[in-house]
């Protein structure tokens, strides 16, 4: 079955930045009425791959929930005669790697953390549905920061060991933009690793040091990301719930609470957008941490 792509839209939240976002339409799925990681996860949340490029030359920040979407991003770049191209994979998740098979003639950079779990995962993604086959493996790996150029544009890799353990996020220093992948997500995070949230809080403080102006992630509230982003408030308010998360353990009155409750205080201060579907989000958070005490 062929995944529609007549959701997608293409938006610039700022210059030499596309975000290719799909996703957050009641009423709509993308794969099929039954149960599916596509329509029931990234589809629903709503979801952006991004490109940064200058002149001829671009960088892919993930390739996004199906080959249908990476072709429609390919096609874009086609448009605007960019013809180089390299890839970067922000981690393993899915909706992150599904479109991998556009890219076979591109350059694929992921950490070395990232190209091991693929490979490890390889039949079960084949497996899962929609199915995620060929699943195309990283051909550069590293470790630490790696700097690229995109024109004259500077990018630099970064490891982050946020909501994922092989986190990889783009930092743009001349803009101080911030493709943050997972690491950062509106709503609120969807807790994967439950038992290792001490290390993505100490993450998230080591994140608070960086020079940043603005934020752009994966998943998002599309006008915020058309608008130019989020500001450095998200990262406080991702830690925030993170650690409000592992009070539940010790303070149940907070493990009942709904999510507009729970994160009431950001959501005033506009530092993250509501989203009633992210309260199915929450309810697996608090009990993905609770289970783990």
């Amino acid at each position: 079955m062929t995944v529609s792509t007549s959701t997608l839209r293409i938006l610039e939240p700022a210059p030499h930045i596309l975000a290719f976002y799909d996703g957050r339409i009641n009423g709509t799925r993308l794969h099929a009425d039954g149960p599916n990681w596509l329509d029931d996860g990234a589809y629903t949340l709503g979801v952006a791959s991004y490109v940064v490029y200058d002149g001829d030359e671009a960088l892919v920040f993930d390739t996004h929930i199906s080959v249908a979407h990476a072709r429609a991003i390919r096609a874009e770049l086609d448009r605007r005669e960019i013809r180089s191209i390299r890839v970067v994979l922000s981690h393993f998740h899915r909706d992150h790697v599904a479109g991998s098979g556009i890219f076979t003639d591109c350059e694929i950079l992921a950490s070395g953390k990232t190209a091991q779990v693929l490979e490890d995962n390889r039949a079960s993604f084949a497996d899962t549905t929609p199915s995620i086959d060929p699943l195309i493996m990283p051909t550069t790996t590293f470790e630490g920061v790696m700097t690229l150029q995109v024109g004259d544009i500077d990018v630099e890799l970064r490891p982050l060991d946020i909501h994922s353990f092989d986190g990889l996020v783009a930092y743009l220093p001349n803009s101080r933009t911030l493709l943050a992948g997972d690491t950062l997500e509106d709503t609120v995070t969807y807790v994967a690793e439950p038992d290792r949230l001490h290390i993505h809080i100490e993450e998230l403080d080591r994140l608070a040091t960086w020079d940043i102006q603005s934020i752009l992630p994966n998943h998002g509230d599309p006008v915020r990301i058309a608008n130019g982003g989020y500001d450095r408030s998200f990262i406080s308010a991702t830690r925030t719930y993170l650690q409000k998360l592992l009070d539940c353990r010790s303070q149940p009155e907070l493990a009942v609470l709904g999510l507009r409750e729970f994160v009431a205080d950001d959501l005033t201060i506009g530092a993250l957008v509501y989203l009633d579907t992210y309260e199915n989000v929450h309810r697996h958070n608090v009990q993905a941490v609770l289970a783990g005490q």
